[in-house]
Parts: structure tokens; sequence; C-alpha cells
């Protein structure tokens, strides 16, 4: 017999199977970046720039908070917008935002939304020479 863990979120219920498929979005949209790469951080599956800097943490229920999410870095002021205006899609996270990283609910953003928020915190921690190689 399967056992299928169904996760109590903020934003809705899901499995371990929605947390996988979710993950694999981000896969997506982080890994075709010049040189990121991922690896593990807190027991996180964590995007970097060339294994050093990080622009994307994934979270699942991360601490029992409820949310299926990403942390990622973004431009100076882009936190505070983005809250304002969707809060059930946007947040502060711990830890990093008061750095003005911002919190993104996965089941909230498309693929399009997703890899355009994962150019945007790729830019705000790349090199220029990297950055170079995205225009």
């Amino acid at each position: 017999m399967v056992r299928v863990v169904v996760y109590r979120g903020r934003m809705g219920d899901w499995t371990q199977a929605e947390a996988e498929r979710q993950l694999a979005r981000v896969r997506q949209a982080c890994l075709g970046l010049p040189e990121a790469t991922e690896g593990l951080s807190h027991g996180s599956p964590t995007f970097y720039i060339r294994g050093k800097k990080v622009f994307v943490y994934f979270w699942d229920d991360h601490h029992s908070d409820g949310r299926l999410c990403i942390w990622c870095a973004a431009p100076e002021g882009v936190q505070q917008e983005m809250i304002g205006t969707e809060p059930e899609r946007y947040f502060r996270p711990p830890y990093v935002g008061h750095r003005g990283w911002l919190g993104v609910q996965l089941p909230e953003v498309g693929d399009d939304e997703l890899a355009a928020i994962a150019v945007e915190a790729y830019r705000c921690v790349a090199p220029a020479t990297l950055i170079k190689q995205l225009d």
C-alpha cells in the first residue's frame, strides 16, 4: 500500500508529488542560466551561481510554515511592491527578507513568471560577465 502524505498549507493542501513537480519547475527556471548549479543548503535545494552565490532557495513547508515556495534575491524595492500589491502570492521570507529577498508561492505563479523571477534573482547576484551572457 502506498502512503500519500498531504501537507496542510496556508495556500491549500499538497502532496509530495506536487512538491516534486514544483521543484522540477524551479530547476527548469534556474539551471538554464549561465553557470547556475544546484546544491543543498539547510537540507533544501538551493540554486547557486558558480557554486558560491545563492540566488534561489526552494522550500517545502519550511519549519512548518505551510508554504510551497521559493525565496529569491530581488532588486531593491521589488519586495515591498510585490507584497503590497499581491500578498497572496508574495511574502517577506524569514532570515533573508531584511535584505530585500522575495518569497514566492509556487502554486500561484505560472512557468513564464517563474522563469522571469529566476532571471531577475540571478541578475541581482551574478557578476557582470555572466549577466552579459543573458543579454
